[in-house]
């Protein structure tokens, strides 16, 4: 079972109906070469200042912003991974929450990010985002043609064992959108990827922000695609482009099946405290 496979790279700004534009160039361009689902990365739809500004322009996931990224997954019959969306719950909280949209721009599966981003930097306040984003509660995995989803945003990268309770739950393709600062991104990026790729014997498709956006913010781009063995097989450059990979689920299944992990972990022993000894 072969899928094709995009991850969508972009330099978003706070202008909202360039940044759409953009999208829609690279979804049609992705479409047009057969893919079945494309993941666009964080902040893909506005990207700000400063977070106050990000707040501002918050709005429930039947608003204008994010329903006309809907409409473009029903125009191109294809699936959408929105990633990073800055979305107002009906209580008025404020969460990062990524989106699986269906080929007829139906919501299936929502995550709202539960690793929040920060930075001991006083001075920049659009790097802590615990200050205006509410933590999510819940892991998703989302059923799709192309494999079990398992949903994650940027930050949560870092955190091993969100990606082991997807694979464990069934996940077959992890999804990273990215928003990686340039700093970070140039010491971990990558070398985080394919570790959640081999941990997991997952695909792992990783949409990313590049470039500059404005004063105060640079990411570090490099958006990619890692198989199962920890290989990556599509990768971006520098500016607006995509990474368009085919996934292979026989693939993932014979990499399980020759290295079975997932069969061989021992929470068992994991829950049970460690003994320490001291020299």
């Amino acid at each position: 079972m072969k899928h094709m496979l995009v991850a969508l790279q972009m330099t978003a700004t706070d202008d909202i109906n360039h940044n759409y534009h953009v999208c829609k160039d690279l979804i049609e361009k992705a479409a047009l070469l057969g893919a079945k689902l494309i993941a666009l990365p964080e902040n893909f739809a506005f990207l700000g200042e400063s977070a106050a500004q990000n707040k501002k322009i918050a709005e429930p996931l039947h608003g204008e912003i994010f329903q006309s990224y809907c409409n473009l997954a029903k125009e191109y019959r294809i699936w959408l991974s929105l990633g990073g969306f800055c979305e107002k719950g009906d209580d008025g909280r404020i969460f990062n929450t990524h989106v699986i949209v269906d080929d007829a721009g139906q919501i299936k599966a929502t995550y709202r990010k539960v690793h929040l981003f920060s930075l001991d930097m006083p001075t920049s306040s659009l790097l802590d985002e615990s200050k205006t984003i509410s933590s999510g509660e819940e892991l998703v995995i989302a059923k799709s043609p192309v494999g079990r989803l398992g949903l994650s945003i940027c930050y949560d990268l870092r955190f091993s064992g969100l990606y082991a309770a997807l694979a464990n739950q069934g996940a077959e393709v992890i999804l990273v959108p990215s928003a990686f600062t340039s700093v970070t991104g140039k010491a971990h990026w990558e070398i985080l990827l394919r570790a959640r790729a081999i941990e997991t014997q997952c695909y792992v498709v990783a949409p990313a922000q590049t470039g500059i956006h404005n004063s105060s913010r640079e990411s570090h781009g490099h958006a990619m695609i890692v198989d199962p063995w920890g290989t990556i097989v599509s990768q971006c450059s520098e500016g607006s482009d995509i990474a368009i990979a085919s996934v292979d689920l026989d693939y993932l299944a014979a990499v399980r099946k020759r290295m079975p992990i997932l069969k061989h972990q021992r929470p068992d022993v994991y829950q049970k405290p460690v003994v320490a000894h001291e020299c």
